[in-house]
């Protein structure tokens, strides 16, 4: 039996690489006017997918709920950060559209929120089970 179960780990999986997709945004942003800057594009969902291993073809697993959990290297995986291929050349060959950035950072913001209070939630109810309801 694991303390922390998969959902806590990978919420904490999801909260670390949307930290890191926070990071590239704001790069780019930062970015906008720099001549020749290649907007960076992190590969969150493929990697989120990997660490959460979600088809289970990659995890082991237990034949009785009495045995320790084996996995939690959710954290191993790190998602490819690449040059966005989608991104309009401007004359002074940047590639950052800034609307779309300031967009990605609003909803990447609104899911790390998402996820940081899913994780309390689940901290609270352990809190109240180890205090016998209390």
């Amino acid at each position: 039996m694991s303390f922390f179960d998969k959902t806590v780990s990978g919420l904490q999986t999801a909260l670390s690489m949307r930290q890191l997709k926070q990071n590239v945004t704001t790069a780019n942003i930062a970015n906008a006017e720099t001549p020749g800057y290649q907007a960076k594009k992190i590969d969150f969902e493929n990697a989120l997918e990997r660490a959460l291993d979600l088809d289970g073809l990659r995890g082991m697993s237990t034949s009785s709920e009495d045995h320790m959990t084996v996995g939690g290297h959710t954290a191993k995986v790190k998602p490819e950060i690449y040059n966005n291929p989608e991104g309009a050349v401007s004359n002074d060959g940047n590639t950052v559209d800034l609307e779309k950035e300031m967009a990605s950072l609003s909803e990447n913001a609104i899911m790390y929120k998402a996820a940081l209070q899913l994780i309390n939630k689940k901290l609270a109810a352990l809190k109240y089970a180890a205090s016998d309801g209390r």
